[in-house]
């Protein structure tokens, strides 16, 4: 038997550039983060050779192509394996709350059916494969930072090339910025989940019209990563979240709400400096900066349910094999 733990990750600047459409043209970048919310892959060797698939349903086929769970399926004709297997998912959080919960599934597969067959996979070469199901095969939508974030781990800078490659750099912190990370950022649930694929298909149509808000979001994210080499973590962090979220949410419609506005103005009024939606947005997590002072009121002002989170240095990991 074989468990993994993969990190759902948090993105502060450049969301949205990690998509094709925009790095094809020139690159993409974003600074994201993981916390210490997971995807737990539970892989077994099964007794007889059908095929065993748990998630919020559960199907036991005798052939990998009769599987509905599409991310299980080409996972497995990926690695080659065709029977006589248990494959079981358990989450910390739901679909379509804008952690990148469908990548870290992707990612913790990957790395649990690899090391299933007796291979040991680099975070590089998990997200590589993450990527090559979720977008290549599957043709999903979505961008690629999800899958490296999950994969790495920790606060990361990525720049997406357009010939494909991507590079990474870790963001270095100190510890005391780290607890600063970790007492200073809020996370509210809005109570409302989304289809991701839906907004970023919007998203997707409207590169070329939005260019110069995408450019101006990519662009923060090498001033952010120039100011936490040269100041750590400060205030500018939470007024960077603000300026890419009012450059964000008009990209398209959908990506904020009236509902969504009201309660960022309410935290905003009551002390926060900044924050946005996480991930493709209409719905979700809210991200706030705030400072200690004011974080009462905030909780009170905007009158949704909190979750206590922190940084999580680690990506995907093998935690349990026998």
């Amino acid at each position: 038997m074989i468990i993994t733990k993969t990190p759902f990750r948090i993105s502060f600047v450049g969301g949205g550039t990690d998509i094709i459409d925009y790095y094809k043209v020139d690159y993409g970048a974003v600074i994201s983060a993981t916390i210490n919310k997971y995807m737990y892959i539970t892989v077994n060797k099964r007794f007889d050779d059908s095929i065993r698939v748990s998630y919020s349903k559960t199907e036991i086929v005798d052939d990998v192509d009769e599987l509905r769970h599409e991310i299980v399926k080409e996972c497995l004709k990926l690695v080659g394996i065709k029977k006589g297997i248990e494959i079981t998912s358990i989450s910390d959080i739901p679909a379509g709350t804008g952690l990148g919960s469908s990548s870290s599934f992707t990612v913790g597969l990957i790395n649990a059916l690899f090391s299933y067959t007796g291979d040991h996979l680099s975070a590089k070469q998990m997200a590589e494969l993450a990527c090559k199901v979720e977008i290549d095969i599957l043709k999903h939508p979505i961008g690629k930072q999800d899958q490296y974030a999950a994969a790495y781990g920790g606060i990361n800078f990525f720049q997406f090339n357009k010939d494909e490659t991507v590079f990474e750099e870790k963001i270095k912190f100190i510890d005391e910025d780290y607890k600063k990370m970790n007492r200073k950022l809020m996370m509210f649930w809005t109570g409302i989940s989304r289809s991701a694929d839906k907004i970023l298909e919007k998203q997707k149509k409207n590169t070329k019209v939005k260019i110069e808000n995408l450019n101006f979001m990519r662009n923060q994210v090498y001033e952010l990563r120039n100011i936490i080499k040269t100041e750590g973590f400060t205030k500018k962090f939470g007024e960077m979240l603000h300026e890419g979220w009012l450059k964000k949410k008009e990209i398209t419609n959908g990506i904020s709400s009236n509902q969504i506005d009201q309660k960022y103005e309410l935290a905003r009024q009551a002390g926060a400096v900044g924050g946005k939606i996480l991930g493709a947005g209409g719905g979700g997590f809210l991200l706030l900066y705030c400072d200690e002072e004011n974080q009462s009121k905030v909780r009170k002002a905007i009158g949704l349910k909190e979750m206590n989170f922190r940084i999580e240095k680690y990506g995907s990991r093998v935690v349990y094999f026998e």
